[in-house]
């Protein structure tokens, strides 16, 4: 077993006042650091609400969510979000660039919420990041002026300017075509393996999914199936 970045101890999720409908059944889950894994599971299963507890966006109505070993139960919200900022990326299928911003100011975006400022080192991090997924001569245009899978590229470039601990995808090849959605997700794969940070990805293709270390599988908010590639089939 490798270091757990991320953990889910028996974890509850109510939503509604009056009728209360449960979407997650006490889940236990623990992310290792540098794997990879698929979250599939039918619409409704609880998939999304998953990862918003996942990514400290949402809190469990009962039991824990832990990162880097932290239990975020007596955090603040303004602990919570520096806790997510700095230790967490994410990538959705739509990227959520700012279209006024440049390429480079959208990957900057974490650094100057979190730090109120960007120096040299990281403005070379950012241009680094973008020469990685093959952005480098778009780094000054405009999100506006990009393609679609450009403007993800970028996304992925944002999420990991900040070094996360873990990177949490939400159907991130969803509105792309075959091709880019392989090329997408490669990147996603290899900075996980190359940085040693998770790589958590909410997926309904099964492609995808069967090109991750581990395939978790949710059914009406409970995990029925959690399987790890061997070596030899990896």
């Amino acid at each position: 077993m490798g270091e757990t970045v991320l953990e889910l101890d028996r974890v509850v999720k109510d939503y509604g006042n009056h009728v209360t409908t449960r979407v997650l059944h006490g889940v236990d889950l623990q992310v290792e650091r540098g794997e990879v894994m698929a979250v599939i599971g039918p619409s409704g299963s609880g998939k999304s609400t998953l990862l918003n507890l996942m990514g400290l966006l949402d809190r469990p109505s009962s039991g824990r969510v832990l990162v880097r070993g932290i239990d975020t139960t007596p955090l603040g919200d303004d602990a919570i979000a520096r806790l997510r900022g700095r230790s967490i990326g994410f990538v959705f299928q739509f990227h959520h660039l700012l279209p006024a911003f440049t390429a480079l100011e959208n990957v900057l975006l974490p650094i100057w919420s979190d730090r109120g400022t960007v120096g040299r080192a990281e403005r070379q991090l950012a241009r680094d990041l973008l020469e990685r997924v093959g952005l480098a001569s778009q780094a000054d245009n405009k999100a506006t002026d990009l393609s679609g899978g450009q403007q993800q590229r970028v996304a992925i470039a944002r999420a990991l300017v900040m070094q996360p601990d873990v990177l949490l995808a939400d159907e991130p090849t969803g509105n792309l075509d075959t091709s880019t959605a392989d090329s997408i997700f490669s990147l996603l794969r290899d900075f996980g393996r190359e940085r040693g940070g998770a790589l958590v990805v909410v997926t309904h293709d099964p492609r995808l999914a069967a090109r991750c270390d581990r395939v978790v599988q949710i059914i009406d908010g409970r995990i029925v199936s959690d399987v790890r590639k061997t070596a030899a089939s990896a």
